[in-house]
């Protein structure tokens, strides 16, 4: 019984985290389109493939390293402060593609 609550648990957990992380087009609306609508400080744009490959071969943790201590003219978390990793990763994702 105790091992069948504590899989519950687990899985609930899971999947409230996953459900509870915004979606990246929420987050950029939120946070992001001030700078990347327009490719502020050169800044790349939402959805300039081109742009977001060439930050892409650096990987993902380097990205999201970038975003959580600032770059350039970014500020650390960018604008949105109360961002987890997940919410920036999907930032990052819905901005790329």
């Amino acid at each position: 019984m105790f091992k069948t609550a504590l899989m519950a648990t687990v899985v609930t957990m899971t999947l409230t985290t996953t459900a509870n992380a915004a979606d990246g087009k929420e987050i950029v609306e939120k946070a992001c389109t001030g700078c990347h609508a327009v490719g502020v400080a050169n800044a790349p744009k939402i959805g300039d493939k081109a742009a977001w490959d060439s930050r892409k071969t650096k990987g993902i943790d380097i990205l999201l390293a970038s975003v959580k201590n600032g770059l350039n003219a970014m500020p650390p978390g960018g604008m949105c402060n109360d961002c987890s990793d997940d919410d920036y990763k999907a930032a990052i994702a819905y901005m790329s593609k």
